[in-house]
């Protein structure tokens, strides 16, 4: 059974329909890329997997359970409770376009917090882990250091490492390098190529080709709220079938 399943998902924002009928499967263990152009619905999708968003048709299971939803009698899916959603999304970590750290705890705070209030986890354990995380994304001698003290990519890889410290077992990264300057790029990307690595599930919208040629098992091209292309990433790159996909990479590339 694959980790993640999305069948026929269809999402609206008012008359706008972003996502048209959106299928696909992503195993335990795998990396998958996201491409597309601006509203392509990328970012509307990886939302939709933990129910930052919710979804008007079809359905999407994390470890075989629905997300956000439950089913009644009649087969019907209906939003189930709030407690019970956010049981099920600490289980699938995700890192932004932006660091959202907490400006007025430490980076080993920022990390601790939800372990410790969420989880339960005795503060002395959450903060040993924390520390664990810190130091594997190269940080461990800014555990005192506050968020303004940090440069971007500092702050991103802080907030890896809080999205880790939930022991997740999917992670999304919503273009997580796209607000940062070009040369703290690289830091983030190794932190993240270490993450795939190591086993974790990753599904990750992103523009970095050179990520993506380099650490995906998958790539997905996305527009119009379509899936119109998927491969390993060495057919796509240097044989794209769609004529959309042709068009995308040409101007990324």
């Amino acid at each position: 059974m694959a980790l993640v399943e999305i069948k026929n998902v269809h999402k609206r924002f008012g008359d706008l329909e972003v996502l048209k009928g959106v299928s696909l499967n992503v195993e335990a263990g795998e990396v998958v890329v996201l491409l597309g152009a601006s509203g392509s619905g990328k970012t509307t999708l990886l939302r939709c997997i933990n129910h930052l968003e919710t979804i008007h048709d079809g359905e999407i299971k994390v470890a075989g359970e629905l997300v956000g939803y439950t089913r009644d009698k009649d087969g019907k899916l209906r939003e189930e409770k709030d407690a019970v959603t956010s049981a099920k999304r600490a289980r699938i970590g995700m890192v932004f376009q932006r660091f959202n750290l907490f400006a007025h705890l430490t980076a080993l705070e920022n990390v601790t917090e939800a372990p410790v209030q969420v989880l339960r986890v005795p503060p002395a354990e959450a903060r040993k882990r924390a520390l664990d995380l810190l130091a594997s994304v190269g940080l461990k001698d800014k555990a005192d250091h506050y968020p303004h003290e940090l440069s971007g990519g500092q702050q991103q890889r802080v907030a890896i490492a809080r999205a880790l410290a939930m022991e997740p077992r999917l992670m999304l990264f919503d273009e997580p390098t796209s607000a940062l300057d070009p040369e703290l790029v690289g830091e983030v990307l190794e932190t993240m190529r270490r993450l795939a690595a190591s086993g974790m599930t990753m599904i990750v919208v992103t523009h970095e080709m050179s990520f993506a040629r380099e650490v995906a098992d998958r790539v997905i091209m996305m527009a119009d709220g379509l899936v119109i292309e998927e491969g390993p990433p060495a057919q796509l790159f240097s044989a794209p079938s769609h004529p959309r996909t042709k068009a995308f990479l040409a101007r990324i590339l």
